[in-house]
Protein backbone atom coordinates (compact mmCIF):
# COMPACT_ATOMS: atom_id res chain seq x y z
CA UNK A 1 0.00 0.00 0.00
CA UNK A 2 1.36 3.41 -0.94
CA UNK A 3 1.87 6.25 1.49
CA UNK A 4 -0.90 8.21 -0.26
CA UNK A 5 -3.36 5.34 0.12
CA UNK A 6 -2.48 5.00 3.80
CA UNK A 7 -3.03 8.73 4.34
CA UNK A 8 -6.35 8.74 2.50
CA UNK A 9 -7.58 5.70 4.44
CA UNK A 10 -6.44 7.29 7.69
CA UNK A 11 -8.30 10.50 6.92
CA UNK A 12 -11.38 8.49 5.91
CA UNK A 13 -11.40 6.93 9.36
CA UNK A 14 -10.23 9.86 11.48
CA UNK A 15 -12.43 12.62 10.00
CA UNK A 16 -15.78 10.87 10.64
CA UNK A 17 -14.58 9.88 14.11
CA UNK A 18 -13.85 13.51 14.96
CA UNK A 19 -17.23 14.53 13.54
CA UNK A 20 -18.99 11.94 15.73
CA UNK A 21 -17.13 13.12 18.81
CA UNK A 22 -17.88 16.77 18.10
CA UNK A 23 -21.58 16.43 17.19
CA UNK A 24 -23.08 12.97 16.75
CA UNK A 25 -26.40 14.26 15.40
CA UNK A 26 -24.78 16.33 12.63
CA UNK A 27 -22.41 13.48 11.77
CA UNK A 28 -25.29 11.03 11.33
CA UNK A 29 -27.22 13.58 9.26
CA UNK A 30 -24.16 14.14 7.05
CA UNK A 31 -23.67 10.40 6.54
CA UNK A 32 -27.32 10.02 5.55
CA UNK A 33 -27.01 12.83 2.99
CA UNK A 34 -23.79 11.34 1.63
CA UNK A 35 -25.39 7.89 1.41
CA UNK A 36 -28.39 9.25 -0.50
CA UNK A 37 -26.10 11.15 -2.88
CA UNK A 38 -24.04 8.01 -3.46
CA UNK A 39 -27.13 5.94 -4.22
CA UNK A 40 -28.44 8.64 -6.58
CA UNK A 41 -25.14 8.78 -8.52
CA UNK A 42 -24.40 5.03 -8.51
CA UNK A 43 -26.54 4.05 -11.53
CA UNK A 44 -24.91 6.74 -13.69
CA UNK A 45 -21.43 5.65 -12.58
CA UNK A 46 -22.19 2.00 -13.35
CA UNK A 47 -23.53 2.85 -16.82
CA UNK A 48 -20.46 4.96 -17.57
CA UNK A 49 -18.13 2.16 -16.44
CA UNK A 50 -20.07 -0.35 -18.56
CA UNK A 51 -20.03 1.84 -21.68
CA UNK A 52 -16.33 2.64 -21.33
CA UNK A 53 -15.52 -1.02 -20.73
CA UNK A 54 -17.48 -2.09 -23.80
CA UNK A 55 -15.88 0.59 -25.96
CA UNK A 56 -12.39 -0.36 -24.86
CA UNK A 57 -13.19 -4.07 -25.09
CA UNK A 58 -14.57 -3.95 -28.63
CA UNK A 59 -12.21 -1.34 -30.04
CA UNK A 60 -8.86 -2.81 -31.05
CA UNK A 61 -5.78 -1.05 -29.65
CA UNK A 62 -4.68 -0.27 -33.22
CA UNK A 63 -7.86 1.77 -33.79
CA UNK A 64 -7.42 3.62 -30.50
CA UNK A 65 -3.79 4.28 -31.37
CA UNK A 66 -4.69 5.57 -34.83
CA UNK A 67 -6.88 8.35 -33.42
CA UNK A 68 -5.02 8.97 -30.17
CA UNK A 69 -1.42 7.84 -30.73
CA UNK A 70 1.67 9.94 -31.34
CA UNK A 71 0.94 10.07 -35.09
CA UNK A 72 -2.45 11.73 -34.46
CA UNK A 73 -0.68 15.00 -33.61
CA UNK A 74 -2.68 18.15 -33.08
CA UNK A 75 -5.81 16.60 -34.61
CA UNK A 76 -5.78 13.82 -32.02
CA UNK A 77 -5.41 16.35 -29.22
CA UNK A 78 -8.29 18.43 -30.60
CA UNK A 79 -10.51 15.39 -31.24
CA UNK A 80 -10.06 13.88 -27.80
CA UNK A 81 -10.21 17.35 -26.24
CA UNK A 82 -13.61 17.85 -27.86
CA UNK A 83 -14.76 14.45 -26.55
CA UNK A 84 -13.59 15.42 -23.05
CA UNK A 85 -15.45 18.73 -23.30
CA UNK A 86 -18.65 16.94 -24.30
CA UNK A 87 -18.50 14.22 -21.66
CA UNK A 88 -19.90 14.68 -18.21
CA UNK A 89 -18.31 12.01 -16.04
CA UNK A 90 -16.77 12.24 -12.61
CA UNK A 91 -13.01 12.81 -12.60
CA UNK A 92 -12.70 9.74 -10.42
CA UNK A 93 -13.79 7.63 -13.41
CA UNK A 94 -11.82 9.65 -15.93
CA UNK A 95 -8.46 8.69 -14.49
CA UNK A 96 -8.89 4.92 -14.95
CA UNK A 97 -10.17 5.62 -18.47
CA UNK A 98 -7.08 7.74 -19.13
CA UNK A 99 -4.89 4.90 -17.87
CA UNK A 100 -6.68 2.52 -20.26
CA UNK A 101 -6.05 4.90 -23.14
CA UNK A 102 -2.36 5.06 -22.25
CA UNK A 103 -2.22 1.26 -22.08
CA UNK A 104 -3.71 1.20 -25.59
CA UNK A 105 -0.88 3.40 -26.93
CA UNK A 106 -2.59 6.77 -26.72
CA UNK A 107 -0.20 9.74 -26.65
CA UNK A 108 0.34 11.50 -23.33
CA UNK A 109 -0.71 14.84 -24.82
CA UNK A 110 -3.97 13.36 -26.09
CA UNK A 111 -4.78 11.89 -22.68
CA UNK A 112 -3.86 15.20 -21.05
CA UNK A 113 -6.29 16.93 -23.44
CA UNK A 114 -9.03 14.52 -22.38
CA UNK A 115 -8.50 15.06 -18.65
CA UNK A 116 -8.00 18.83 -18.97
CA UNK A 117 -11.09 19.46 -21.10
CA UNK A 118 -13.17 17.06 -19.05
CA UNK A 119 -12.44 19.03 -15.89
CA UNK A 120 -12.22 22.55 -17.34
CA UNK A 121 -14.90 22.74 -20.04
CA UNK A 122 -18.57 22.11 -19.41
CA UNK A 123 -20.62 21.74 -22.57
CA UNK A 124 -23.23 19.67 -20.74
CA UNK A 125 -23.51 22.26 -17.98
CA UNK A 126 -23.44 25.22 -20.40
CA UNK A 127 -27.19 25.97 -20.12
CA UNK A 128 -26.83 26.26 -16.34
CA UNK A 129 -23.76 28.48 -16.71
CA UNK A 130 -25.59 30.69 -19.20
CA UNK A 131 -28.49 31.05 -16.78
CA UNK A 132 -26.23 31.87 -13.83
CA UNK A 133 -23.41 33.84 -15.49
CA UNK A 134 -24.96 35.12 -18.69
CA UNK A 135 -24.37 33.91 -22.23
CA UNK A 136 -21.29 36.01 -22.97
CA UNK A 137 -19.39 35.09 -19.80
CA UNK A 138 -20.33 31.39 -19.98
CA UNK A 139 -19.22 31.07 -23.61
CA UNK A 140 -16.06 33.07 -22.95
CA UNK A 141 -15.17 30.95 -19.92
CA UNK A 142 -15.67 27.69 -21.80
CA UNK A 143 -13.80 28.91 -24.90
CA UNK A 144 -10.82 30.15 -22.91
CA UNK A 145 -10.83 26.97 -20.84
CA UNK A 146 -10.79 24.83 -23.99
CA UNK A 147 -7.87 26.77 -25.47
CA UNK A 148 -5.93 26.59 -22.20
CA UNK A 149 -6.66 22.86 -21.90
CA UNK A 150 -5.29 22.26 -25.41
CA UNK A 151 -2.18 24.32 -24.63
CA UNK A 152 -1.67 22.30 -21.43
CA UNK A 153 -2.07 19.06 -23.41
CA UNK A 154 0.45 20.15 -26.05
CA UNK A 155 2.97 21.14 -23.36
CA UNK A 156 2.44 17.83 -21.54
CA UNK A 157 2.90 15.94 -24.80
CA UNK A 158 6.12 17.80 -25.52
CA UNK A 159 7.54 17.34 -22.00
CA UNK A 160 6.50 13.74 -21.41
Amino acid sequence: MTVTAILINGIAIIAPSIAFIKDKEKAVKSLKIAGKSFIRVLPMVLVIILVIGLLLGFTPPDQISRFTGEQSGLWGVLLVGAVGALMHIPSLLAFPLAASLLENRAAVGVVAAFIATLTMVGIVTLPLEIRELGKEIALLRNSISFVIAIIIALIMGAIL
